[in-house]
């Protein structure tokens, strides 16, 4: 089954591709073209009129994403466009293809995703998962699935009882078990192994040991604040003392607005010492004088002018633990802001402190890490 049914002329590709060009900072790099395909026009309209709304980037990426893979799976599982708004029964549909009880899959191979509709997902690069979907994941796409219903001007079944019902039921049959997004934190011990392998001068090995550097001292951002960090943002200022008394650069980050910030709310982070110097390296080395801070290296060892694609900084981080002789699937860009705040802990920094630089709102995910270094070390773990 092709997921794209009816087959559209080059010229409304090009015009699609286009006009999503305008959008790009809130598209996923690498789907571009693919969306071009999927979206309907009116998927694009509504797209570019959320951005002159101003939302943030990181949830219109999460929309555009989205919508991408709902228009895909309503043309695998019913051979038609997403339907605005969609009726109950689709909806219900969604949540029966998505959340599904694998072992009752084995006795009902009619239970769940059909295999035709999860192939021509798979096919066009949208499903990787070959088991039920995460509750959070169904939940997510249903919500955006809603806003963009909302945005429309039209009204959705998404507060029905029988699609609540189904998704509580669905949730209840396939309990999971709730996993950190990189199951070991890069610590400081951790990030020195990462460092020690870029020790080279190639552009490649200054960009990720300043991706590394940054990302971890500045609070452990993001991959996608690493990822979108443009040279306008950064601010130099005044030098600050060091233990021993020299002077230290100092450097601010502004974010802007971030997930956790309010709406108009500029998040300022702040650099010291040596990942300045990794960072200004790498700046040199490149060339670059505006735009994008980090950017993608071809064969060649030419530095493209575009940002490097979020994805990117976590297959960076892999490539790092690879060759620091890690075991790469315990670890992920992520762990770069579990580690700083579990190094915060061990170094006995203050939480308050901590969250100022890592900007978390939440006082009670933010101590965990906390709370895990101190039973760590305390004496209850230590009884032999």
């Amino acid at each position: 089954m092709d997921i794209i049914a009816p087959k559209l002329a080059p010229e409304a590709v090009a015009r699609r591709a286009e006009a999503l060009d305008t959008i790009a900072a809130v598209l996923p790099i690498d789907r571009r073209d693919k969306l071009a395909e999927i979206l309907t026009d009116q998927d694009v309209e509504t797209l570019r009129h959320l951005v002159n709304e101003g939302m943030g980037d990181n949830t219109l990426r999460a929309l555009a994403s989205d919508l991408g893979y709902l228009e895909a799976w309503a043309m695998a599982a019913t051979d038609n466009p997403l339907p605005w708004p969609a009726p109950e029964a689709l909806l219900l549909k969604f949540v029966a293809h998505h959340l599904w009880d694998p072992a009752r899959r084995e006795t009902d191979p009619e239970h769940g995703m059909p295999t035709d509709v999860g192939q021509a997902l798979r096919t066009g690069g949208l499903l990787r998962t070959s088991g039920p979907h995460a509750p959070a994941t169904v939940g997510r796409r249903l919500a955006n699935w809603s806003t963009l219903t909302k945005w429309r001007g039209l009204d959705g079944a998404f507060a029905s009882p029988a699609l609540r019902s189904a998704l509580r039921l669905a949730v209840r049959a396939v309990p999971r078990q709730r996993r950190r997004k990189s199951a070991r934190a890069v610590t400081s011990d951790v990030l020195a192994k990462l460092l020690a392998t870029c020790s080279s001068d190639s552009l490649r090995d200054l960009r990720d040991r300043a991706i590394l550097m940054v990302a971890f001292a500045s609070g452990g951002r993001r991959r996608s604040e690493v990822a979108g960090l443009r040279k306008e943002q950064l601010t130099v200022e005044a030098p600050v003392t060091g233990e021993d008394g020299s002077p230290l650069p100092s450097l601010s980050i502004h974010l802007g607005r971030t997930k956790n910030s309010g709406a108009g709310q500029d998040e300022v982070v702040y650099l010291t010492g040596r990942p300045i110097e990794a960072l200004n390296a790498w700046l040199a080395a490149a060339k670059i004088e505006g735009g994008s801070v980090f950017r993608g290296i071809d064969r060649w060892g030419h530095v493209s002018r575009r940002a490097l694609d979020p994805k990117a900084v976590n297959d960076i981080v892999k490539r790092r633990v690879a060759a620091a002789g890690l075991e790469v699937g315990d670890f992920s860009a992520h762990g770069l802001r579990a580690g700083y705040l579990t190094e915060a802990a061990n170094r006995g920094i203050p939480l308050p402190e901590a969250m100022d630089q890592s900007r978390h709102r939440s006082v009670q995910q933010a101590s965990t890490y906390y709370n895990s270094a101190t039973r760590r070390s305390g004496r209850a773990a230590r009884m032999l």
